[in-house]
């Protein structure tokens, strides 16, 4: 397809801040995972600038990154590109975020968490639940990422958070519209505050278990719609 600058709906523009760049890229990471930024179409710098209501240039940086991390490719003299990953693809890395997640969540459990920090992290899970009953894709993708590398960065290994939030980017979480779609994203949410009181009881076992069907479900739900 050629070159868009179409306007996305889900794209508002907002206040500039100090920590711009960051924005724009929680913005269109959003984005992209929810699929408001479609494969295959082209998407300038620019166009997209004018619609946050910053210039163009914190916004390409921003671009630059997210394709570092492989959610776009650049195309030179025209723009970006969403990049579609493969089933293929698609199943490593839900393989890996498994290998990964489970046994960190069921480490974290076994040590238990503080009061202060469970507390911000039920914050978190009840925003989760909030933006799932608002179809606020977006945000229900910017703070179910937050959720998720708070948790596992209690085990104190920095690199496997980013590690994690790299692979949660590239998957893009496709079933979360799919699950909208079929009534199933308010309990899907709601596991976040399922894993909490396991943790809470010190079940860890019971943790992982449900950590596990939370990223194998959503998974099913990519296979079930062809992604």
């Amino acid at each position: 397809m050629s070159a868009t600058d179409t306007p996305v709906s889900m794209l508002t523009s907002f206040l500039p801040r100090r920590n711009m760049r960051d924005e724009i890229i929680e913005k269109l990471r959003g984005a992209v995972i929810t699929g408001e930024l479609r494969p295959g179409v082209v998407y300038s710098a620019p166009g997209l600038a004018e619609q946050f209501g910053v210039s163009p240039t914190p916004v390409r940086e921003a671009m630059i990154d997210l394709a570092k991390e492989g959610l776009f490719e650049t195309l030179r003299n025209k723009g970006f590109r969403v990049r579609e990953p493969s089933d293929q693809e698609l199943d490593n890395l839900a393989e890996i975020r498994l290998l990964i997640e489970a046994p960190t969540v069921r480490k974290v459990a076994e040590a238990g968490i503080p009061g202060p920090i469970l507390a911000e992290l039920r914050a978190l899970a009840d925003g989760i639940e909030k933006a799932a009953i608002e179809l606020d894709f977006i945000t229900y993708i910017s703070i179910d990422t937050e959720f998720h590398c708070r948790l596992l960065g209690l085990a104190g290994n920095n690199e496997l958070v980013e590690t994690v939030r790299s692979l949660r980017a590239r998957s893009r979480l496709y079933g979360v519209r799919p699950l909208a779609e079929q009534g199933k994203l308010i309990p899907s949410a709601h596991e976040h505050v399922e894993v909490l009181d396991l943790i809470e009881r010190g079940d860890a076992a019971g943790a992982e278990e449900l950590i596990r069907r939370h990223i194998g479900h959503v998974r099913g739900i990519w296979a079930a719609n062809g992604s």
